[in-house]
């Protein structure tokens, strides 16, 4: 049976908890839970057997196969290249750590080293199977290759971000286009799914990231784009709730036990 802990014990740490309670992680056993906060990691951990962690020093102490982490970039760049050196593999939903280049080489170097990996789950996009394809297909053959993403969403959640203005309640607006390694920097907790998408084609500095403002719309609509001579792929995906993102979490775990495996 394999093991593994939850870094970040708020909304989305839960939902992955949830799923553990309600035996849909066949196969594995929460050692562990570990928050900013030691009651919320208490609060977690609460009727499953697992050790509400002082730190996530400790979780790696206890060398779980996994480490689910459900916090934040800041967290996941403190405690990622350790637990990865000690061999304990990652499953992140802070994606956008990994625009960070440096960051990223030491995390790979760490894995590389010890035989860890780094499961990156679809939060709340997918298709990374297709998107990867097409990608490859385009650097064996040395075609270019294209790839971006598009996300709509409604005004309130910019609200404490520098693309905030309040015309976006009245008016529809793209308030930002760049490169996704520009988006992340400028958003730390709003573009995660870009760097991911973009991890899996071209990369954080070449694939593109567009974000309208749509007032009144709830939730986020992302449109990936991936294009080479031949070849097209478009991902749409619709969630009103950021819950996808830690379903996706449950789903991977899922698929690493099975033994039918999807990619």
């Amino acid at each position: 049976m394999k093991t593994f802990a939850i870094a970040g014990c708020g909304h989305l740490g839960k939902i992955v908890c949830r799923a553990y309670k309600d035996g849909l992680l066949d196969g594995y056993r929460l050692v562990a839970a570990c928050s900013r906060k030691k009651e919320d990691a208490e609060a977690l951990a609460s009727d499953t057997g697992a050790k509400a962690a002082a730190s996530v020093d400790e979780v790696i102490s206890m060398k779980p196969d996994y480490i689910v982490e459900t916090a934040s970039i800041a967290l996941l760049k403190e405690f990622a290249p350790r637990a990865l050196e000690q061999g304990i593999s990652i499953i992140p939903l802070s994606i956008g750590a990994f625009a960070d280049s440096s960051f990223k080489a030491e995390a790979l170097k760490a894995a590389g080293q010890s035989g860890a990996r780094i499961y990156i789950p679809s939060g709340a996009v997918g298709g990374f199977d297709v998107l990867s394809t097409l990608a490859l297909i385009a650097q064996a053959e040395g075609k270019p290759v294209k790839a971006g993403i598009h996300t709509h969403k409604g005004p309130d959640s910019l609200k404490n971000t520098p693309l905030y203005e309040a015309e976006l309640q009245e008016k529809e607006k793209t308030v930002f286009s760049g490169s996704t390694a520009q988006a992340i920097a400028l958003l730390p907790t709003k573009v995660n799914v870009a760097v991911a998408s973009a991890l899996a084609t071209t990369g954080p500095n070449a694939a593109e990231a567009q974000i309208t403002s749509v007032p009144g719309f709830i939730g986020d609509d992302h449109c990936i784009t991936v294009e080479t001579e031949g070849l097209r792929a478009v991902v749409d995906i619709y969630s009103a709730t950021s819950d996808i993102a830690a379903w996706s979490v449950v789903a991977l775990m899922r698929n690493l036990s099975s033994a039918m495996v999807f990619f």
